[in-house]
């Protein structure tokens, strides 16, 4: 194949995928912060995409010495260097979660749009006050809760939305996966002070779905927070929230469970007109009677799959989510800040603080190496059924 004809293919594939080809001098300039798990993949993606140049900056000198050694692209070891130095655009800031707070707040205070990794800050004041300052400075925010652009989750906030399902009772919230499954050296993730443990690093999705799907819970009760292999956080979370208007979910959450070969996520929700079970391949709906504001819905089971529900990205790995995230926040750069973001720092400061309320309600039901509980949070009741 001629070097024409790879051209004249490779802008092909990329228009069919929605994506621009940009001259190298107008592209945005965006670096990835921290080369870890999701930090590297997050590079590949922006690296890859077509409207940007990618700059990367991680701590490890041989990490960021063997990949210089690759790849056409400027790395640094520190963070102040490279905001002192580069004229960016933005950043993404994927480092371990406790540098999240304070790494965004400096980027922000150098003007520039921010993507961060999840979950948003281990104290849900700081994410209130970094969503505050974003805003007031007029920049793009957004938080990399990936599972809001999976087709399937996607659909069932369009169906709650539409009140097809009826009064919605029950929702059951679950996540499993084999994370820990031994005692082992312990990592970042596994230290509380540092990533804050299943509840903020596992848990944290489930719990952002329902608040994308319902607001701020009410009340919190019953959550208990286990240990199975690790000696300093929890390896299961166990909760139940309430709703404005009597909905009722139980989160259930283990990131030490050997029986799911990865991360499981899974939603199912009953109400007064039907029910639906959905997860990252398909939502599956049914309906006691067909309502007009959902009239691709029959009566009686439908099911609708990710594959149907989502749109193709420029780039692939891992999956689609991952891309479409990151290509809907180079869009919005691109365009400029006031364009509606569905994982801003606001709707991720709230899942923080859903996250408080369960480690509010757990700290008084047994003894637990969790966070001690947040002041200012809404009152937690004592009981479900208790109103005093």
């Amino acid at each position: 194949m001629s070097t024409d004809q790879a051209s004249h293919l490779g802008k092909r594939d990329a228009s069919r995928r929605g994506a621009t080809t940009v001259p190298p001098t107008d592209r945005l300039r965006i670096a990835v912060v921290g080369l870890g798990k999701m930090g590297l993949s997050h590079f590949a993606l922006i690296n890859a995409h077509p409207e940007v140049r990618a700059i990367a900056c991680d701590t490890s000198g041989y990490l960021t010495d063997l990949l210089d050694k690759y790849l056409p692209t400027t790395f640094y070891n520190s963070f102040g260097k490279m905001l002192a130095e580069e004229r960016l655009d933005a950043v993404v800031i994927a480092t371990p979660n406790r540098f999240h707070a304070p790494m965004v707040r400096e980027a922000l205070e150098h003007g520039l749009h921010v993507f961060c990794e999840k979950p948003f800050c281990l104290d849900w004041r700081e994410s209130e006050a970094l969503a505050e300052l974003a805003e007031r400075k007029g920049l793009v925010n957004q938080v990399g809760y990936h599972y809001r652009h999976v087709g399937a989750f996607m659909e069932v906030k369009h169906i709650v939305g539409s009140g097809a399902l009826g009064r919605i009772t029950h929702v059951m919230a679950e996540a499993y996966g084999p994370v820990v499954l031994q005692p082992k050296r312990q990592t970042w993730r596994g230290q509380k002070e540092e990533g804050g443990g299943c509840l903020y690093d596992y848990a944290a999705h489930p719990i952002n779905l329902l608040n994308w799907y319902f607001g701020k819970p009410v009340l919190v009760s019953g959550s208990v927070l286990t240990s199975v292999y690790s000696d300093s956080t929890e390896d299961e979370v166990f909760s139940t929230l309430g709703f404005e208007g009597g909905t009722c979910a139980q989160v259930s959450v283990s990131w030490s469970d050997e029986s799911q070969r990865k991360m499981t996520t899974k939603i199912s929700m009953i109400g007064t007109n039907g029910r639906l079970n959905v997860d990252r391949q398909e939502c599956q709906v049914y309906l006691r009677k067909p309502v007009a504001e959902l009239p691709e819905y029959d009566k009686g089971w439908n099911v609708r799959y990710t594959t149907e529900l989502s749109r193709d990205p420029w780039f692939y790995i891992r999956g689609e989510e991952y891309s479409n995230q990151l290509d809907d926040f180079v869009k919005a750069v691109r365009a400029g800040a006031g364009q509606p973001n569905k994982n801003d720092f606001r709707s991720a400061a709230l899942t923080d603080q859903s996250i408080a309320m369960i480690l509010d309600d757990s700290a008084d039901l047994a003894p637990s190496p969790v966070i001690a509980p947040s002041p200012g949070l809404p009152v937690r009741k004592r009981s479900w059924f208790s109103r005093t």
